[in-house]
């Protein structure tokens, strides 16, 4: 059964627009259409603003609350690193009707050389990792992840520990495209960044925070990688030297074109379990405008949605907070 939704504002692909309603088909997808075609009969209609549900690329299930996150108003989530079955069983939750979890796309594991860093981590719980010994091992680990369900792969490089070799860390690339997965590297420290953008990775898991960037390198990166924000994970609010090489990078990495997803780290510190109002107002310092900050949160073949009850502003000094009373839109939202 087709559905049709309302109201006084949608923000869809880049813009915010009036006189626009949305079309769900039977299969979910949802399509902005001319208000006028929405029939009389049936309409659900809406005070404020309809948007796609807002994404956090970065989170680890196994250290938040992900019914309060969800109640915080993001509507999916990507984890980035967690015990595959434990994962897999939380995302099968997420998508049954009526879930109080929101969506999971998730990597799997940690993809690790052996000793290397999390496994070193107390808050990482066994079974998080994956070490990887060899190129052929490689492609075995990344169709381990796929059996189980993983959307993306997530790799380790940090220059404190034991780090996986140029020629393994390609080869998990490229098993990762053969089955269609993107992989998505922690980089920390020298020479990481290189590393897995020699490697062909599709995404850093964190803005470099650990030193400036030279410009080639940045350039290369906005050319063919994205980058997670994870900006506040630096002082939580009371912002580090960190904060300020990460800032300063990602908007160089931007000035040259690149592509940023808004992701927080969720479970690294105390962050807000929702909505990151200090996450988007560094995005806005990085230099990204409000209709470049939803596109960071949004994905454009979304199937979930947020509500805003009192309509989302543009207006960059507001815009953090009227975002932040983002709701996830389901059968239980009836507007006042």
């Amino acid at each position: 059964m087709v559905r049709w939704l309302v109201a006084d504002s949608i923000w869809w692909g880049g813009r915010l627009r009036k006189g626009v309603a949305l079309r769900i088909a039977e299969n979910g997808a949802i399509k902005p259409v001319p208000a006028e075609l929405a029939p009389l009969a049936g309409t659900r209609r809406f005070p404020g603003t309809l948007l796609p549900a807002l994404v956090d690329a970065h989170v680890h299930s196994a250290l938040v609350d992900l019914t309060t996150v969800r109640a915080g108003g993001i509507g999916s989530v990507w984890d980035l690193g967690g015990v595959p079955t434990d994962v897999q069983d939380l995302a099968a939750r997420a998508r049954q009707p009526g879930s109080p979890l929101p969506r999971i796309r998730y990597a799997g594991p940690f993809l690790i050389a052996p000793g290397g860093y999390p496994s070193d981590r107390p808050w990482a719980p066994a079974g998080s990792w994956r070490e990887i010994t060899s190129p052929a091992d490689a492609a075995l680990a990344v169709a381990e992840a796929q059996s189980s369900g993983a959307g993306l792969i997530k790799v380790t490089a940090h220059a404190g520990g034991p780090m996986l070799p140029p020629e393994t860390m390609r080869a998990l690339v490229e098993a990762a495209h053969a089955s269609g997965l993107e992989v998505v590297v922690h980089a920390e420290g020298a020479g990481t960044v290189a590393a897995a953008l020699a490697a062909g990775a599709d995404m850093l898991a964190h803005t470099p925070w650990s030193e400036l960037l030279g410009d080639t390198l940045v350039r290369d990166c906005a050319a063919r990688m994205r980058w997670i924000s994870t900006l506040d994970i630096h002082g939580w609010g009371d912002p580090d030297p960190a904060r300020e090489i990460a800032v300063v990078n990602l908007r160089r990495f931007i000035e040259y074109g690149g592509s940023v997803r808004y992701g927080t780290d969720l479970g690294n510190g105390p962050l807000p379990a929702g909505i990151n109002v200090r996450e988007i107002r560094a995005l806005q310092e990085a230099g990204l405008d409000p209709n470049a900050v939803l596109s960071a949160m949004t994905e454009n073949d979304s199937r979930e949605l947020s509500w805003v009850p009192d309509g989302l502003t543009l207006e960059p000094e507001g815009f953090p907070d009227s975002l932040a009373t983002a709701r996830v839109l389901d059968d239980s939202v009836r507007p006042r």
